[in-house]
């Protein structure tokens, strides 16, 4: 079994093929009959897991077994405490109601990558950073979760799911996962339950990866 986490750029397709010509997987990932785990938008950037294991696939993918995932999400603004509030207790989506999610605004700005494309800036408006940790996997849901309370969505970076982190990846580099890394996902998969149940995750840190990056990601996830 093969299993490798990428740092997904800024408008690249989570997939390896495209009838319209735009960046894909195969662009950063030269290795045969992976696939990715869920997956992650055009727009956005960040962790993507890749294996040729079904069965972690399946379990990883359904949201019915709860697999946490974090994002780190610049909006438009400083989100007030009632805002953060409704994120945590479930927003409605096109009359879904999202599960309850763990929040809270970063006090420093994480220490990543440039974008490819600056994000749109406002004149005196600030704005800000909050951590958002979901097991949901609704179409664009942070955007439309972060857009329900008031804060659009400016930047979207997936740093985890669950014990698996970027550690030092940049932007375009892979890498295969540690012996630990595999036996810490593979246990939080056969953990999974059904919405009934809970999962725990811990952190791992990253490992040096393939091809060429741009400034520096430090920052890990508490």
């Amino acid at each position: 079994m093969k299993y490798f986490i990428l740092n997904k750029p800024f408008e690249v397709l989570t997939q390896f093929t495209d009838e319209a010509g735009r960046a894909t997987l195969k662009d950063y990932v030269p290795v045969p009959n992976i696939y990715p785990v869920g997956r992650l938008d055009y727009d956005s950037e960040g962790l993507v897991l890749l294996t040729d294991d079904k069965q972690l696939q399946h379990r990883l993918s359904d949201p019915q077994f709860k697999v946490e995932k974090t994002y780190w999400v610049q909006v438009d603004g400083n989100p007030t405490d009632e805002a953060l509030t409704k994120l945590r207790l479930g927003v409605q989506i096109k009359g879904t109601k999202t599960s309850p999610a763990k929040v809270r605004t970063l006090e420093e700005e994480p220490q990543v990558w440039e974008r490819s494309k600056p994000i749109r800036f406002r004149k005196n408006i600030p704005t800000s950073w909050v951590e958002i940790k979901i097991s949901q996997g609704m179409n664009r849901q942070v955007r439309r979760m972060t857009a329900a309370v008031g804060y659009p969505t400016l930047r979207l970076i997936r740093p985890a799911i669950g014990p698996l982190t970027l550690g030092d990846l940049q932007p375009g580099e892979y890498r295969e996962l540690t012996l630990e890394e595999v036996a810490a996902i593979k246990g939080l998969a056969a953990k999974a339950q059904s919405p009934k149940g809970n999962t725990r995750s811990k952190s791992f840190g990253g490992a040096k990866g393939k091809r060429g990056g741009q400034s520096g990601f430090r920052k890990q996830i508490n």
